[in-house]
């Protein structure tokens, strides 16, 4: 499958530039885009909260996704390069007209995709990092943490993601794609539909 994907921060802005760049691209090289993911959403959303997190839970081995540049997948560094390394791992190839990048299955993709899987464990680990340093913090100041015991807390991980659920349903994502999405397991979000939606 061969996914045109294209995002604009605002609704001032058009996805026409874009689109023509892609189907000029296209064009040339002989490719017919079957399937087109256009969003209005800012970069600095987390992919799950965007349509582009719908379609990485559904691409599989051998398709490709072409967009304009690479800032098109997000504004951070890391959040692009999370990205990248989940398409890579999964065989997912993505092209770039801008930039022109060609990530597939070479060896160069895969240097990148070990920078990119070392960048972000680096990451993760300074967060956790922090984290654990500031709860030793908040209990040496005497602060209780966590909910008091035997009470259900009035907030899940779902949460505030209503409407991107409805609109996923309405796509006819699948609720095990849906619960990838959100990285939550099946059983939370069918719990969470049950009593909240």
């Amino acid at each position: 499958m061969i996914y045109g994907y294209i995002r604009v921060s605002t609704d001032r802005q058009t996805v026409d530039n874009q689109r023509f760049e892609i189907e000029r691209f296209c064009s040339k090289n002989n490719i017919k885009i079957e399937q087109w993911i256009e969003e209005t959403i800012s970069g600095t959303k987390i992919p799950e909260k965007r349509l582009l997190g719908s379609l990485l839970a559904e691409v599989k081995k051998d398709d490709l996704i072409i967009c304009s540049e690479l800032s098109r997948l997000g504004r951070s560094l890391f959040m692009i390069m999370s990205i990248l390394n989940h398409l890579m791992l999964n065989g997912v190839r993505i092209w770039t007209i801008k930039d022109s990048y060609r990530l597939g299955d070479d060896i160069q993709s895969k240097v990148l995709a070990f920078a990119f899987a070392l960048s972000a464990e680096i990451e993760r680990d300074l967060v956790s990092q922090r984290t654990k340093e500031a709860l030793v913090r908040k209990r040496a100041e005497g602060v209780v943490l966590g909910r008091p015991l035997g009470k259900k807390s009035s907030r899940v991980k779902l949460t505030g993601h209503e409407k991107e659920i409805k609109k996923l349903l309405k796509m006819n994502t699948s609720k095990n794609a849906i619960a990838r999405i959100f990285g939550v397991h099946k059983i939370t979000l069918y719990k969470f539909l049950k009593e909240r939606m």
